[in-house]
Formats: C-alpha cells, structure tokens, sequence
C-alpha cells in the first residue's frame, strides 16, 4: 500500500474512464466475447462447475474477515477479555469490506446507478438499452449492473495481502489481483457485468483499502493502536455484557 500503488490505480482509473467513456462499444465488444449468438445465451452461466466457482470466490473471501467477525462477537460476549484478533486488522478488514463491497457498491451505485447488466440489454437479445459507464439513467430498477459487487468483494482480498508479513506481501498482491481478475472474468463470462463494472470496482476497492491503510497504520495524526481499539470495545461491551450477568442471576 504505497504511493507507486496509489500512482497505478489512479492511472489505471484515468486510462479506463476516459477510454471506455469515449468508445462505450468496448463493453460491448468485450461481453460479447463470452456471448452465444446462435443460441442467443451465455453459455457460461448454465455450466454448473463456473457457478461453484462463482460461489466459492465468494467464500474465500468472506473467509478473511469471519475470524475478525468471530473476534468482536466473542469480545462482546466477554468485554473483559483481550482481543483473539488484533484491534487495528479488526477495523481494518471489516471497515474496508462493508464501504467497498456494501455501501459504496450495493447501497449507493447499484441503487442509484441505472445501468442494464449485459444480459438484459438489446445488444445482446435482452429489453433494454445499454448505457456506458458514466450514465446513471439507464431503465435498470434495482440490482443493476454499475458497479460490481462481486468484483469488489474479490478485489478486497488485496486487505488482506496488505496484512501480510512483507517478506510475503509481493506474492500476496499478485495472488489477490490474479483472483479479483478471475472472479470478476467470471461475472462477465456469465453476463453479470461489463468490463468497466468489474475494473472500476476493482479500482475504487483498492482506493477505500490505500486510503483505510494510511489512516490506521500510517499517517500518525490518525494512527490507531491495538490498545486502544480494546480498549474502546470493552467500554462499549460492558454495559450489555452487566445486563446480560444480572439477567441470569
């Protein structure tokens, strides 16, 4: 999580915006790789081992952060207690995962941003018309296509490999991008998505992660220490945890 990286997905973000804003037909062009004119389908989305692997993405992901879920649920349960995970990787993981893969994608844009999934455009034998990227109205009603939740939840992963120890943390990046292009090949191989819905999510999820990792472990005006997440938890717990002791004495 440094400034070359920082450098790269902002140039990436430049490169693919003003790309795909003037030549929106590159969507196009690019799903219809994965499309079956004759049957007029995605044959991808029917093959049951690409939907196991679709689910299983997904679950190797959520796999990162259960143990800090399982941390805060057990702190809650005994406030007086220390942490089993870490204080800082707690708020870390779990921050980054809910504004990148929750708010920013499935409570904002996709709510929000009107555009039709490839799927059910008419381009592709579907309804509706297809709008680029940057166009928020598009006739898609809810769950739309912009941008990718999926793909921001793979692409999270790069939390993770941030945490890695740095003998590890090359290998670990190049694993979490290898995995965020896959998974998110699968979504548009299944016409979930274009390819600017699944690289801006990615972009805009390594972005949330850059910045959440300067805050806590970084930049020192806003650095967060162990102790003190603890510490803020167990004032937080302790009334409920009293109630609870009373309650079944």
């Amino acid at each position: 999580m440094n400034r070359t990286g920082l450098f790269i997905a902002l140039g990436l973000f430049f490169v693919v915006g003003l790309l795909f804003g003037l030549y929106p037909e590159l969507d196009i062009k690019l799903s219809a790789a994965f499309y079956d004119a004759t049957h007029k389908t995605f044959p991808l989305k029917l093959n049951g081992a690409a939907g196991f692997a679709r689910d299983a993405a997904m679950w190797i992901a959520w796999a990162f952060v259960v143990p800090s879920f399982g941390a805060l649920i057990w702190k809650a349960i005994r406030p007086d207690r220390p942490l089993l995970v870490k204080g800082r990787t707690i708020v870390f993981l779990v921050g980054t995962l809910a504004l990148s893969a929750g708010v920013l994608t499935n409570l904002t844009f996709k709510t929000y941003w009107g555009r039709p999934r490839p799927v059910v455009v008419t381009e592709f034998n579907g309804p509706q018309q297809f709008v680029p990227w940057w166009d928020p109205r598009g006739t898609c009603g809810r769950n739309c296509s912009f941008f990718s939740g999926e793909g921001a939840t793979a692409f999270w992963t790069y939390a993770p490999a941030a945490l890695a120890p740095p003998h590890w943390r090359p290998l670990a990046y190049t694993a979490a991008t290898v995995f965020g292009v896959v998974t998110s090949g699968l979504r548009m191989a299944f016409g979930g998505h274009f390819f600017t819905d699944v690289a801006i999510a990615g972009l805009v999820t390594f972005l949330v992660i850059w910045v959440a990792f300067a805050l806590i472990y970084r930049w020192p005006r806003t650095r967060l220490s162990d102790e003190r997440i603890d510490a803020a938890l167990t004032r937080f717990a302790s009334p409920l945890h009293r109630v609870l002791r009373r309650s079944r004495a």
